[in-house]
């Protein structure tokens, strides 16, 4: 199998037939061996039973995952990829507002040697206020922070190597994270704008709400990326900064005792250093204590501190 389309599906029994009569011309033209992959997730309409009728017409490419409730996008994604065999994996929305169209010139970018091609909404049909502001604001954030720039990290319409997925797993609404999560691992990736069109059906599934768990998850990225596999940069820092704090204070009261006669103890400088003190030796404790479960984490699964991206003249271990 060449190519797999992973669809998250919620509520969109109207938008499946249109969105099925788009794909298959499109992958007609692509000339490759292919399957569509729907994820209900656990939808409330009728979108289960749409997604039977046209997988039994098709079972050559059409295939069903249906959740028992639903989990989220981001589950739904993972499930879809989880089950997905193609060599390539597309991801697109099913609510018609990604364009089929495009899919051919996410490939040819791929081909060109990238492993990860990202859609960009460059002309959003979607409400200014709510969705569009919200959108570039959270982009330039994350782009700022993860250092991987892109302009539009929600659009749903990506195409992707099969092994720049690999290595990591998806929570919470972690989906837009793929593109840095897959840098982080060597990913080469490239950004492309795509045609974005207005909702026919249905109504968008997430509003400003949504914001707030994006930049929730975006600390957990951070850290990921930043520190998982050496957390005492991060607790350490912290604490010498807290020592280093509490120490500066010390030698101000004690300076302020000599030259001024100032008591020490009575001042609340004093437990404020005491504190800043404390604090640093606990995080230092805690970033050992944070080591030690990485090391644990790592070796308990074999789990390697490296990625390789092609081999010559080796084999693995065990063939």
């Amino acid at each position: 199998m060449k190519l797999s389309l992973v669809i998250p599906v919620y509520n969109e029994q109207d938008n499946i037939p249109l969105l099925l009569d788009a794909i298959k011309p499109i992958m007609k033209t692509i000339n490759q061996s292919w399957e569509a992959i729907f994820v209900d997730d656990g939808s409330r309409d009728n979108s289960l039973s749409v997604l039977r009728e046209h997988a039994e017409r098709d079972r050559k490419h059409l295939r069903v995952i249906s959740f028992r409730r639903n989990f989220g996008q981001t589950a739904a994604i993972a499930a879809g990829i989880d089950h997905a065999i193609g060599e390539t994996i597309v991801l697109l929305d099913a609510d018609m507002q990604n364009d089929p169209a495009d899919i051919p010139m996410l490939l040819a970018k791929l081909d060109e040697g990238y492993d990860l091609v990202s859609g960009w909404r460059k002309e959003r049909k979607d409400n200014a206020i709510t969705r569009t502001l919200p959108s570039v604001l959270a982009n330039g954030l994350i782009s700022w922070v993860t250092g991987v720039h892109l302009h539009d990290y929600g659009c749903t319409l990506k195409a992707y190597r099969r092994e720049a997925l690999a290595g990591f797993r998806l929570y919470g609404e972690m989906h837009r994270f793929i593109p840095v999560f897959a840098h982080s691992v060597g990913a080469k990736i490239a950004e492309l704008p795509v045609h974005h069109h207005p909702r026919k059906f249905g109504k968008a599934k997430y509003g400003l709400e949504r914001t707030v768990k994006v930049l929730l998850d975006l600390f957990t990225v951070k850290f990921l990326l930043s520190y998982a596999n050496k957390p005492i940069y991060l607790f350490g820092g912290t604490g010498m900064a807290f020592i280093f704090g509490g120490g500066a204070l010390m030698v101000y009261l004690f300076i302020r005792r000599i030259f001024d006669s100032v008591a020490v103890l009575g001042s609340p400088l004093f437990q404020l250093a005491i504190m800043f003190s404390i604090m640093g030796f606990q995080s230092i404790l805690m970033g050992l204590i944070a080591e030690l479960l990485v090391r644990t984490y790592h070796e308990s699964q074999r789990k390697p501190t490296y990625t390789i991206r092609t081999m010559i003249n080796l084999e693995k271990i065990g063939d």
